[in-house]
This record gives C-alpha cells, sequence and structure tokens, in this order.
C-alpha cells in the first residue's frame, strides 16, 4: 500500500503544481477575446481610412461636378454602385441589408460633401 501512495502523491503534486503554474501564465497571456477584441479595433482604424480616401476622392468628383454643372445626385450610377456592392458582400456572407444599409449611410454621406461643393441640395 505504502508503495502505491507515494507515487500516487508525487503525481498528485505534479498535477496541482502544474496546474497553478499552468493559470498563472494564462493570466499574463492574452486570450483570444483580448487578440481579436485589437485585431478588430485595427481594422476598424483600417475602414475609416478607405472610408477616408474614397471621401477624398468624392470632393474631386464634387469639384469637377460644380465646374460641369452636373447634379450631385446620378441615381443609375449609385444602383450600379450598389448592386455591384450587394455582390461583393455576397462572397463575404454579408447579406444585402446589411450591405445596403451601409451603401446609402456612405451615399448619404457623399452627397452631403458634394452638395457642400457644388451649391446644390441646399
Amino acid at each position: 500500500m505504502k508503495k502505491i501512495i507515494l507515487p500516487l502523491m508525487v503525481v498528485l503534486l505534479f498535477v496541482l503544481t502544474s496546474s497553478s503554474i499552468a493559470q498563472t501564465s494564462d493570466q499574463h497571456r492574452p486570450n483570444t477575446l483580448d487578440i481579436n477584441r485589437k485585431k478588430i479595433d485595427s481594422l476598424d482604424r483600417k475602414l475609416f481610412e478607405i472610408i477616408g480616401f474614397r471621401e477624398k476622392l468624392v470632393r474631386e468628383i464634387g469639384e469637377y461636378k460644380a465646374k460641369n454643372n452636373i447634379p450631385t445626385l446620378q441615381a443609375s450610377r449609385f444602383q450600379e454602385v450598389l448592386k455591384q456592392a450587394i455582390a461583393a458582400g455576397k462572397k463575404q456572407n454579408l447579406s444585402a441589408d446589411f450591405v445596403t444599409e451601409m451603401m446609402n449611410a456612405i451615399h448619404k454621406e457623399s452627397l452631403r460633401i458634394e452638395n457642400t461643393i457644388t451649391g446644390q441640395g441646399n
């Protein structure tokens, strides 16, 4: 019996010690949730950089439209952009409703910028 108890105690001690070491190191290691949240934060910043660059191009288009007396709202062009966005979103498993809502928000901001430049829509 004594021959069994000593090895069991050694194993038990090893298990308890290694588990507390693992818990201690886990506390200092970032978990998957934190890592993924940091990745999402980074991607959000990149999204706004891309949208900002897009709106810079919108300003250039607004200046062109102002010089050439072109209306800011061109519904057929937006429908074309929306159709392409929905197709691209579908490839990323995004719903058409989500893509439409997102593109409508971006388009609304683009029109606001163009209208400021062209003086239309005031």
